[in-house]
């Protein structure tokens, strides 16, 4: 039977590698809370983004943090300074343990200055894993997903954020430019012989942590399995791979 809001229970969470996060990407609560539900005690770490949030998400992530799970709220924060802090001052109440800002060196300094002294793990986004070469282009800028990456980066590093988000093709160089410290939250994940989807930046769960990641986000090859628990657990095996 699947746990509804009120009935999540709380799991040992002992055996579980809490640097897979699994993207709760589905159109309502209950859904999510019945997956949430079927992967019982082999994930510690949700993710939720737009789709689930503009659903009544984000009343399920005070839920999951009193069932004692973690919870990731992918909400690519960008906009003026006063309304960055705004909505980082309560994403903090919220008592989340992730959340990101788009990573534009102003945003990012208005976000760490409004998260200052909380438990609170800012990550700038940098380039979406969904584009490539093309897409960066078109978007206007003059150099290569790679080394936009790194340039934000490095941003992130200087405005004092927790960690970042990138392709798991840039983790190793990113590290470099990071350190051992910040967090490196690599999206695009697909297990070995997994469909790519529409990410074009993609690594195995194994590669992405040797190249120096911190945290997998991964969505459908958990979400759209038929026993999502045996996809986590047999992700979480590849992880110990890497």
């Amino acid at each position: 039977m699947s746990a509804t809001a009120h009935e999540l229970n709380s799991p040992s969470y002992d055996h579980v590698d809490p640097r897979l996060i699994v993207a709760l990407d589905v159109p309502t609560v209950a859904e999510a809370e019945a997956l949430v539900a079927r992967i019982d005690d082999e994930a510690i770490f949700f993710k939720i983004g737009y789709q689930l949030a503009f659903a009544g998400g984000l009343p399920l992530a005070g839920k999951l943090k009193a069932s004692g799970r973690k919870v990731f709220l992918d909400m690519k924060l960008l906009d003026i300074d006063n309304t960055i802090a705004k909505g980082v001052e309560n994403v903090v109440r919220m008592g989340v343990d992730m959340l990101t800002i788009h990573a534009y060196p102003k945003a990012m300094q208005a976000a760490v200055k409004a998260a200052r002294g909380s438990g609170l793990c800012l990550l700038g986004v940098t380039v979406l894993t969904s584009m490539d070469g093309d897409d960066v282009a078109d978007a206007g800028y003059a150099l290569s997903p790679e080394q936009l990456v790194l340039r934000r980066a490095a941003q992130a590093r200087d405005a004092g954020m927790g960690g970042i988000v990138c392709s798991a093709a840039e983790a190793r160089a990113v590290r470099d430019i990071v350190g051992p410290d910040m967090a490196i939250v690599t999206p695009g994940i697909r297990p070995a012989g997994a469909d790519h989807g529409d990410q074009k930046r993609v690594m195995t769960p194994a590669q992405a942590l040797a190249a120096g990641a911190s945290h997998l986000v991964v969505g459908r090859p958990i979400s759209a399995a038929s026993d999502p628990a045996a996809a986590a657990r047999a992700i979480t095996a590849e992880m110990a791979q890497g």
